[in-house]
């Protein structure tokens, strides 16, 4: 929790001094970006290009950061039904063909990755090979394939954009409110008060936005994982969730490809509202009480 909260702050004073000298700049050459259609703009900018640069860079960097190998051509038995259980399940969910990749991690854990569902990443872990049977992982490879049918990479890059925009231009508005009640600069322009208000605020509603975007990961899991019912059937998925449930240990998934993963702990008071993933308890209940046409498995030849 701790390290999520330094992760956090480090980014908001990254992208407050960015801000700030990108701001400066455009003064020099007449641009007044303290009118708020100009703040808007810059806010937007900021906003959605953080959230889009990363999106479009999210299998990269994935496959960099976990060491993950790309199956070109199945190696073993294991790797030949991966591709095959993938390929299958591509073809159910309508998408195009995702690379199929595995990384070396002790954990029971997989995720999808990618900026477009015809063109996407779903990586498994070591540990879930030796752990999970075949029934448990096809579960989680259609859980991961349901997550890039869904297209959560994009949404959740779209509602990181909304956010960041929200935060940056709410501060800042906020910031002058509070300035110009403490009396501000003399001449009218914003002062050291004002950039070390803002830079407060801006972790402040920075952490409520990231309640939000946490909120909305848990809701998109219930969604990946009636996809994975329905792809392998609900009887495989909730047994592989019960299987996580036995096994679970902390993530060691990099922080940019948690949200897509198939792992989830249970947290307590705010650590619970900063967690990407709903109690696995919780989950597997969902499941269960689903109608059986929301998750029923199509018939599809193998």
């Amino acid at each position: 929790m701790f390290k999520r909260i330094a992760l956090f702050l480090a980014t908001n004073l990254a992208v407050l001094a960015l801000l700030s000298i990108v701001m400066a700049v455009l003064r020099q050459f007449g641009i007044d970006t303290g009118r708020n259609g100009s703040l808007l703009i810059m806010a937007t900018l900021f906003g959605f290009g953080g959230a889009f640069v990363s999106l479009l860079l999210s299998k990269w960097m994935a496959k960099r950061s976990t060491g993950a190998h790309v199956i070109e051509q199945p190696r073993n038995e294991a790797e030949q039904w991966l591709v095959n259980t993938v390929r299958r399940q591509a073809e159910a969910a309508g998408i195009g063909m995702p690379e199929v990749a595995i990384y070396d991690a002790p954990e029971i854990n997989a995720f999808a990755t990618g900026a477009n569902r015809n063109n996407a990443l779903v990586a498994v872990s070591t540990g879930l090979l030796r752990s999970m049977s075949r029934d448990e992982a096809e579960a989680v490879l259609g859980h991961e394939v349901s997550h890039v049918a869904n297209g959560d990479m994009v949404t959740m890059a779209l509602v990181q954009g909304v956010l960041n925009t929200f935060v940056i231009v709410l501060a800042r508005l906020v910031g002058r409110v509070i300035d110009g009640y403490l009396g501000g600069s003399r001449d009218g322009s914003p002062g050291l008060g004002y950039y070390a208000i803002v830079f407060v605020l801006d972790m402040v509603f920075g952490l409520f936005a990231s309640m939000i975007a946490m909120w909305f990961s848990r809701y998109r899991e219930f969604r990946a994982d009636a996809g994975g019912a329905r792809l392998a059937g609900r009887d495989k998925m909730i047994g592989a969730l019960e299987r996580l449930g036995q096994t679970y240990g902390e993530s060691t998934l990099p922080k940019q490809v948690q949200a897509f993963g198939i792992s989830g702990a249970v947290g307590h008071g705010l650590s619970k509202l900063m967690r990407s993933h709903p109690p696995l308890e919780e989950r597997i209940t969902a499941l269960r009480n689903a109608p059986a046409e929301t998750v029923r498995a199509p018939v599809v030849a193998r």
